[in-house]
């Protein structure tokens, strides 16, 4: 038995991908994300994302004011009909948008920022496709904070911020 049969991938149709799409297909990997009408799944997730992903957050949740709320690895939908619905690594929404446990994605509008933590198996999807699409009219509309994070060989790290 090969990964092929184990998921195997969905032929997009001739206009790409949806927002719509993304959520109605069944089967796909955990943490599949819609970039550009394109489906994209990430990688095996290295030590050095996980550990700056739980400082990070624990940082956040420490210091968001009480009418925020932090989350980690959910969809964000930029629109009706959309093309790109990426799943940053961390987020900070606005408390009201967490209305149910059963929630499975956050609208663009409700979202402050989005920190991306940026090492070698994530290089391409996060700095490539995710600056282009933040620089789209809708993002530029919902005003977003966005965090990147890049590691070097000794465990430093290197941020920027970027509105």
């Amino acid at each position: 038995m090969t990964a092929e049969s184990l998921h195997p991938w969905p032929v997009p149709p001739p206009d790409a991908y949806t927002v719509d799409d993304l959520f109605a297909l069944p089967d796909l990997p955990p943490h599949t994300e819609l970039i550009d009408g394109s489906l994209v799944s990430p990688g095996p997730q290295r030590l050095f994302h996980m550990a700056t992903l739980y400082l990070l957050e624990s940082g956040l949740r420490r210091t968001v004011p009480d009418h925020l709320v932090v989350g980690r690895e959910m969809t964000v939908v930029l629109g009706a009909g959309a093309r790109t619905a990426p799943e940053p690594d961390l987020f900070v929404v606005r408390g009201e948008a967490v209305a149910s446990a059963r929630r499975t994605r956050f609208e663009a509008a409700d979202v402050l920022l989005v920190v991306e933590v940026v090492s070698p198996d994530s290089e391409a999807r996060d700095r490539i496709p995710s600056p282009v699409s933040t620089r789209r009219p809708a993002f530029r509309t919902f005003g977003w904070w966005r965090w990147l994070v890049r590691g070097t060989s000794r465990w430093c790290i290197r941020t920027s911020m970027t509105r």
